[in-house]
């Protein structure tokens, strides 16, 4: 038998980037190219260590808190988002700052503001030490509790049980959010839910690319970073939804010969925060190893995109 025969690569569509990864990047990139480095980023831009090393070496500085940037600076906000407390810190400290928090983190903070101002106790459902979920708790702090784990539903207080409402981190597996929306359900008859979906496009879209070709695939690869919820989502539902194994890496070097022993499909995918020249790395080093048949598999096609911040659209104008 050739030992070649039958082998195969599975290429999810949509892959990668995302529409609010790529207007935050694409917002430190200009910011260096307009007011010049160093540019400093409260946190990581996006989580992903090759790009937030590609930045650095541009003239980036990443720091964890607002307090290590020099007054009057300029600082960009990571596109996780951050709470009402990180803003008037840089306020204070007179930092120029450019908010690069995706539009759909945004709205889920808004959604927080809104029933916070209701007087509702609101069930973040996320994952605790979590960028995103820190700066959408912080904008209605005495209002909001955490739901991480089964556990935690039983925990959960609430003052009026006909006024409670859940919201959801953006980067969730679909199933797990609906999982403890349920068990929240069961607790609260009349809990709430969001007005519009909570979980966001792309993260749903990839995971559903993963669902698809998960079946016939012996092994799927995720590449991501191990601080990336969404690509670590991947991993699960691939596993989930019926693949042998599944692994995340970061680079095609990280991926081990022994893992495609007896394998003859394999998946390949990325998440939101990747960029793809790191897939198309991977898809060369499986076909050094024989796996040089590649089908795409499309589940859908994503055509949003999201203007730069404000901040940074007015100095481009006057530049």
């Amino acid at each position: 038998m050739n030992p070649t025969s039958g082998k195969r690569v599975l290429l999810a569509k949509p892959r990668g980037y995302c529409a609010g990864v790529d207007r935050a990047v694409e917002t430190v990139e200009k910011a260096l190219e307009t007011y010049g480095p160093p540019v400093y980023v409260r946190k990581e831009i996006v989580h992903n260590k090759h790009v937030v090393e590609t930045l650095r070496e541009r003239g980036a500085i990443f720091v964890d808190q607002t307090d290590e940037v020099p007054e009057g600076a300029l600082v960009v906000f990571s596109a996780h988002g951050v709470s009402p407390a990180v803003h008037q810190e840089a306020a204070e400290r007179n930092l120029r700052t450019i908010d690069a928090t995706c539009p759909l983190v945004t709205k889920v903070h808004n959604e927080a503001r809104r029933y916070a101002k209701q007087d509702y106790d609101i069930l973040l459902i996320g994952h605790e030490g979590h960028e995103e979920v820190e700066g959408t708790a912080g904008e209605a702090p005495e209002h909001v509790q955490l739901v991480d784990t089964a556990e935690d539903v039983d925990k959960v207080v609430v003052r009026d049980p006909s006024k409670v409402i859940w919201l959801s981190q953006t980067t969730l597996s679909v199933d797990e959010t609906m999982e403890r929306v349920d068990q929240l359900k069961a607790r609260f008859p009349n809990l709430l839910a969001p007005p519009s979906d909570d979980i966001c496009y792309a993260t749903q879209n990839r995971q559903v690319a993963v669902k698809t070709m998960a079946p016939e695939c012996d092994l799927v690869l995720v590449v991501g970073s191990t601080n990336s919820s969404n690509s670590k989502r991947l991993v699960e539902v691939a596993l989930q939804a019926g693949a042998k194994a599944s692994y995340l890496i970061d680079f095609a070097h990280e991926a081990q010969e022994s893992w495609l022993d007896g394998v003859e499909t394999v998946g390949v995918t990325s998440g939101a925060s990747v960029p793809d020249n790191l897939v198309m790395d991977l898809l060369a080093w499986l076909a050094e190893r024989g796996y040089a048949d590649v089908h795409e598999v499309t589940t859908a096609n994503e055509k949003i995109m999201f203007s730069l911040p404000p901040e940074l659209r007015r100095s481009l104008k006057t530049g």
